[in-house]
């Protein structure tokens, strides 16, 4: 069910952190082509140390580009594909009774490593995708009463199908409101399937993928974006976005704080992925769809092809809100 990979040998991927997740992305970009938006959103959610969503109907390359980042940095990686009868402790872990010691020990589950690719993860009941709840928001699993702290860093790639298809489960708003992002991949161009089949000729491209980034690098990258200065304008402007959401009337809950801050974090993560050590307008405004339209809860919707309004919404308040200017 769940396997860590053999990771290639490191590459230098240079000395800044711009330079750094630059190499990142274009090695990403060698696999999976034509979709250099996704890969951007997927390392600005790296970077923000946040859990990314990716939502697309199946084989347009979802799995692919989770599998991409990991094969790219240096971390622990494990796969779960998730199916009707995975249990809770099937991802976290649980406490088995040792004759030897007559006493119970814990056997960490495969949440136990830096990255974790939650594949298909609708395709589980709720209960059981509850099992990630505390892992995304505190680093930490507990069983018995006991806390296990997870490894550092820690990121979530999961992967969705549209809820209209068959044996999926809508993830409940406690846990879409856990990822920084999502993502949508869209269908390739045909230029862009041309060249993906012709990649595809001798082998998977993303197993030749080269390592390019060590865990401490990735730590010191999110460190490095945490530094980027926000002006006031910016802060205030992006609150105003927040609150909006929180005031209109179509929508039955607006974003969390934990919404407004994911926005803050992912905003200076894409400065710096930009070469920049400040935060400007259009870093926000680029990231409000991305970061804040899976936390809205609208009324009376219930599939996701209705949720088309919460984006048109969003966009209306960008229209009307004032830039901060300078």
């Amino acid at each position: 069910m769940a396997g860590v990979h053999e990771v290639a040998p490191v590459t230098e991927a240079g000395g800044s952190p711009s330079a750094k997740v630059r190499v990142l992305m274009e090695t990403i970009g060698r696999a999976i082509m034509g979709k250099a938006y996704a890969i951007e959103q997927l390392v600005v959610g790296l970077v923000a140390r946040g859990h990314v969503l990716i939502e697309d109907v199946p084989g347009v390359g979802k799995t692919a580009l989770a599998k991409a980042l990991a094969r790219c940095i240096g971390c622990q990686f494990r796969r779960i594909q998730f199916t009707p009868d995975l249990l809770p402790s099937d991802i976290t872990g649980l406490s088995m009774y040792d004759p030897a010691n007559r006493d119970f020990q814990f056997r960490p589950g495969p949440v136990f490593t830096q990255v974790l690719l939650a594949d298909e993860v609708n395709r589980t009941t709720p209960r059981t995708q509850a099992a990630l709840l505390e892992a995304m928001n505190d680093f930490q699993v507990t069983c018995d009463g006991k806390s296990y702290p997870l490894p550092r860093p820690f990121m979530v790639v999961a992967t969705q199908n549209p809820l209209e298809y068959a044996g999926t489960y809508p993830l409940p708003e406690s846990q879409l409101d856990r990822f920084a992002l999502r993502i949508r991949m869209g269908y390739p161009s045909p230029d862009q399937e041309r060249e993906m089949l012709s990649s595809h000729r001798s082998g998977e491209p993303v197993d030749s993928l080269p390592v390019v980034l060590q865990a401490q690098e990735v730590l010191e990258l999110s460190d490095a974006a945490s530094k980027v200065r926000v002006d006031d304008a910016i802060a205030a402007y992006l609150v105003s976005i927040v609150d909006r959401t929180r005031r209109e009337p179509h929508f039955a809950a607006g974003v969390s704080p934990r919404g407004s801050l994911s926005l803050y974090r992912t905003a200076q993560a894409r400065a710096l992925v930009r070469g920049r050590n400040y935060v400007i307008p259009d870093d926000v405004k680029e990231l409000v769809i991305p970061v804040l339209a899976h936390r809205i809860v609208e009324r009376g919707v219930r599939t996701s092809s209705e949720r088309g309004s919460a984006v048109r919404v969003l966009q209306n308040i960008l229209s009307e809100l004032p830039v901060p200017a300078g």
